[in-house]
């Protein structure tokens, strides 16, 4: 039994240590992209690098599987243009890609993984428009529980000078909904953070609802919900802990009622 027990920490370790091959330089921590546990999820995928962000995107849920940022304090202070212009991705098959007509009257906001207000120049900003870079997004979720998380992981660039972050949409319904039978709904979002001057991570968790909760939880469980092993290159025991992370109520709107979700707190219908 020990045996065993020791042969599954390796194979896991080894899982985690080995990430995929990608071509887009800068993004991933140490140029190590995230890689499938789940191989069903490979299907019909296509790597997508843009200036300052990359991306898995799925043709089977027409989203991104995950939207990859490594940002700074620099990238934080230079700022682009704020003109909005969502658009199609051309280098996606029109097939395998969402269109601007899929959203129109789906009750659904188009929701950014990687939030253009991260990015430092007008051609990076311009880019995090792309529909590949989208997924159906709940209103409130969006412009509330969403952007304190995003506020948060500001926080900790300027604290740290450098934060890895993987965003993405994880669909765990058994009857997925599609907007208009062809872009898939998440039932859940995430942003996977990684701190490389500590060895730390965590992820915040957030169902795609109006309701103003959100939970924090580590690298290696947020791995066995997705099917993704993030973070390739971060050490295994790193994985299995939760650092701490700014909560919500330490964002600019002090206000607002919001709830961590945690071990005491959390039940059934959290999941």
């Amino acid at each position: 039994m020990q045996f065993i027990k020791l042969t599954t920490i390796y194979l896991l370790t080894t899982l985690t240590l080995f990430g995929a091959s990608t071509t887009c330089k800068g993004i991933y921590f140490l140029n190590t992209a995230p890689d499938f546990l789940n191989t069903k999820l490979k299907a019909k995928t296509k790597e997508l690098c843009f200036a300052e962000f990359a991306i898995m995107h799925s043709g089977v849920s027409k989203t991104p599987l995950w939207s990859a940022q490594h940002l700074t304090k620099d990238m934080l202070i230079r700022k682009g243009s704020r003109s909005t212009n969502f658009h199609a991705e051309e280098r996606l098959h029109e097939n395998e890609r969402a269109e601007i007509i899929d959203y129109i009257g789906a009750h659904f906001d188009r929701g950014q993984l990687s939030s253009s207000t991260n990015f430092s120049d007008d051609i990076a900003y311009k880019e995090s428009f792309s529909l590949a870079n989208i997924v159906p997004q709940n209103h409130t979720n969006r412009v509330g529980v969403w952007a304190k998380i995003g506020e948060n992981i500001n926080t900790l660039v300027k604290k740290y000078g450098e934060v890895y972050v993987i965003s993405g949409p994880l669909f765990l319904s058994n009857t997925p909904e599609r907007i208009h039978n062809k872009v898939l709904v998440p039932t859940k979002l995430f942003k996977a953070i990684y701190v490389p001057s500590t060895g730390e991570g965590s992820a915040y968790l957030t169902k795609n609802t109006m309701d103003k909760e959100y939970e924090v939880i580590g690298i290696a469980e947020l791995e066995k919900i997705s099917g993704i092993s993030f973070f390739p290159r971060m050490n295994m025991n790193a994985k299995m802990f939760v650092m701490d992370l700014p909560t919500i109520e330490n964002s600019k709107d002090k206000s607002s009622q919001w709830k961590s979700i945690t071990k005491e707190n959390i039940s059934k219908d959290h999941l």
